[in-house]
């Protein structure tokens, strides 16, 4: 099995070299500029964790950068200097391929799109990762890694990568937004927020068979002004919130007139 070191040690970094480790990936290092971030990985890798980019191994096969997208850039002409016959991989969902150009001959994407989270085990079988590579060799190459811990693995270039990543912001981050809004309201009145957890998996498992657009229901759907404007007056303390119920509200209503 190849060996690889993380370069980041974030949310997606655990619970990739979790899913890489666990199907015999040796992750023989992990970097991150924090010591307890790299050491709490490396510990559940059984590797060495680093916090100095000049600390890096050269021996190691694969390169997975899972950092913060104005990071990678930074890092990439470091971490690739003297090592041209390795293979570099990134995991950004809207950072091109070609930013490892001219630093590295064989690199690529590899891109798992999912929430993640530190301390939530997740099932990599079920996730789709999509790849992108410098040469047709590469793309098989990276494909091989992918397909040993999941079963979706779809190669899509950078334009349309870009947009997928925009869908999975829309689907995924923003209505996490709206759940914690819906938290702080119920919060506010004590009421606890479980009540609302069936009515969240109703929504989600709807979508399943329901195009989102027919699944759409409640006040600005029908345009019921009364209820919209009540709950307007209701965020009366919360303008920007108040804004962004008004701007949504009218735009679903323009969307399910047509």
């Amino acid at each position: 099995m190849k060996s690889i070191i993380m370069v980041g040690a974030g949310n997606l970094a655990t619970q990739l070299g979790l899913a890489l480790a666990e199907v015999g990936f040796p992750i023989v290092q992990v970097f991150s500029r924090t010591k307890e971030s790299a050491q709490d990985l490396a510990n559940k890798l059984n590797s060495e964790a680093i916090t100095d980019i000049n600390s890096l191994r050269n021996d190691a096969d694969v390169y997975i950068f899972s950092v913060k997208d104005s990071v990678l850039c930074q890092l990439i002409p470091n971490v690739c200097r003297g090592k041209k016959d390795k293979l570099f991989l990134h995991t950004a969902g809207s950072m091109p391929l070609d930013c490892f150009k001219g630093f590295a001959n064989r690199y690529g994407v590899f891109y798992p799109m999912q929430t993640f989270s530190k301390s939530r085990k997740v099932n990599f079988k079920e996730i789709p990762i999509f790849i992108e590579g410098s040469t047709n060799d590469t793309v098989q190459e990276i494909r091989d890694i992918a397909s040993s811990i999941s079963d979706y693995v779809i190669s899509l270039s950078t334009n349309d990568r870009q947009y997928l990543h925009l869908a999975a912001v829309w689907a995924c981050n923003f209505v996490n937004y709206c759940y914690s809004v819906a938290a702080d309201i119920l919060e506010n009145k004590d009421i606890p927020f479980n009540v609302i957890i069936p009515l969240i998996n109703e929504t989600t498992q709807k979508v399943h068979d329901i195009n989102p657009k027919d699944a759409q229901t409640g006040p600005a759907v029908r345009w019921d002004k009364n209820i919209i404007e009540k709950q307007m007056n209701l965020m009366s303390s919360f303008p920007s919130k108040q804004a962004i119920y008004g701007m949504i509200s009218k735009d679903i209503h323009e969307q399910n007139k047509q």
